[in-house]
């Protein structure tokens, strides 16, 4: 694994717990976060000794989003002529987007663990996570209509699926600041722990738990979810069913059937 400087990285037990690593600028996403992350998710795909990863935030907060003074940098690039700054600033936006994206489309599941701030690019990210986890002082809030934009990154599209499409409106027209226990109640998080450490602790049990399972199991489980997002049962039936006509041949069904009648746990490989 490489060294990052904005991140912190680390395997152990199959599981890869990446951590935004600025606590001193309340994690704030800066030109070095937004391409790390893309390399890190990189590394994750490639490395079939990760099967599942955890995403946090060094500190008292888990982000407060994206660096003003990263947002400041790419107005300086702009200069009088409208059509090329919209260039600019399209071309911007896309990379900003594909950072997330490659949260978004990793083949292993990613939890993430959520204490104090999360808010703005923090929603973002959150969004393109599978599921989410949060401490009892997180603080989310969908702050870019606050400094007159619409968010950009994902916020917008990922989370109407989460959360619902009339109380994703509410949170985006109003930038209000909910807290962990509102979280829960509409889907945007599964549970809440008393403290940070309590969080993560639980939150690493559950990847232990999905770390134990088949990798090729958990894999297809994401890839047919990820589906259906956009598409029709029937054609999720139908993309399952060939799917399945390959990955049912793994030897991972035999070793987990032959585990479960002999109520052992099976040990699956990479």
């Amino acid at each position: 694994m490489s060294q990052y400087q904005a991140f912190n990285v680390e395997l152990a037990d199959n599981i890869a717990h990446v951590q935004i690593n600025r606590p001193d600028k309340i994690n704030a996403m800066n030109a070095a976060f937004w391409s790390e992350i893309v390399d890190i998710f990189q590394w994750i795909d490639e490395t079939d000794e990760v099967r599942v990863v955890v995403l946090s935030g060094a500190g008292k907060h888990f982000s407060s989003g994206i660096d003003l003074m990263m947002l400041a940098g790419v107005a300086n690039e702009l200069g009088k002529d409208v059509g090329r700054n919209a260039r600019v600033l399209r071309r911007k936006i896309l990379q900003l987007q594909a950072s997330f994206n490659a949260v978004d489309n990793c083949r292993k599941p990613v939890l993430a663990a959520v204490q104090g701030y999360c808010l703005g690019g923090a929603i973002d990210l959150i969004s393109a996570c599978d599921m989410r986890y949060a401490a009892e002082d997180a603080q989310f809030s969908i702050k870019e209509i606050d400094i007159g934009m619409a968010a950009d990154v994902g916020t917008l599209q990922r989370l109407p699926r989460i959360i619902g499409d009339g109380m994703l409106r509410e949170l985006a027209y109003t930038g209000r600041t909910f807290g962990a226990d509102e979280a829960r109640s509409i889907g945007l998080v599964n549970r809440v722990y008393s403290d940070t450490a309590s969080l993560l602790e639980g939150v690493m049990g559950i990847a232990r738990d999905i770390a134990a399972k088949s990798p090729i199991a958990v894999t297809g489980t994401k890839e047919m979810i990820s589906y259906m997002r956009d598409h029709r049962i029937d054609d999720g039936l139908e993309y399952v069913a060939t799917w399945n006509a390959a990955m049912l041949q793994s030897n991972d069904l035999r070793l987990a059937m032959a585990a479960h009648m002999s109520k052992q746990k099976p040990e699956f490989l990479d």
